[in-house]
């Protein structure tokens, strides 16, 4: 498994460099993860509520309670490591679980003592320059996968600099996603670092 990256951000995301790939799977991927998109489509509609709820409880408290907190930690974790797989990251298929460790992708967002109260109204309007810079960054991860495809069929490598940089946008965009959701308060660096 791989190792959690030592960050000063509380989300931690990281993904197992694959020695060697399967040149087959890659034209079924997509297919094979529909069962998890279908249970994470319906999970993300629970998360959609837990979020609403948690909107509440930290107006009132300052906390957001740590169950729901967990809950939605885990199904980011689930999608993580679906998203690895159909991104063509890991050739394992993912397990039907969200338990940490049970995949080579790590996903793990540290739990806020106390949130603001007043950052709740705003979140959504101080991600805007990360939106419009994730926007061309993932134009650039899309090409690289394109290229990625290719090296996969035919020397079985995902080339590790394109690896990492896809790796290191998708954790920036964890990172605005666990903002923009209220579950942290740290405003999200702009870099593609652990």
């Amino acid at each position: 498994m791989a190792e959690a990256p030592t960050a000063s951000y509380p989300l931690s995301y990281d993904v197992e460099y694959p020695g060697e790939l399967s040149r087959w799977l890659i034209f079924v991927k997509g297919l094979l993860a529909i069962p998890h998109i279908i249970i994470l489509y319906a999970l993300s509609i629970a998360t959609g509520v837990v979020t609403m709820i948690a909107w509440f409880a930290i107006l009132i408290t300052k906390r957001y309670p740590r169950e729901m907190f967990s809950f939605v930690v885990n199904v980011n974790r689930w999608g993580a490591n679906v998203m690895s797989y159909v991104l063509l990251l890991r050739d394992e298929y993912p397990p039907f679980s969200w338990e940490p460790g049970q995949y080579p992708v790590i996903y793990d967002v540290e739990y806020p003592e106390e949130l603001s109260r007043w950052l709740i109204f705003v979140k959504w309007i101080l991600i805007i320059p990360h939106i419009i810079i994730i926007y061309f960054l993932y134009l650039v991860a899309f090409l690289a996968l394109f290229g990625a495809w290719f090296s996969i069929l035919f020397t079985k490598k995902f080339p590790e600099s394109w690896f990492n940089f896809i790796v290191g946008v998708l954790r920036w965009q964890l990172r605005v996603n666990a903002y923009a959701n209220l579950m942290l308060d740290e405003y999200p660096p702009f870099s593609t670092n652990p």
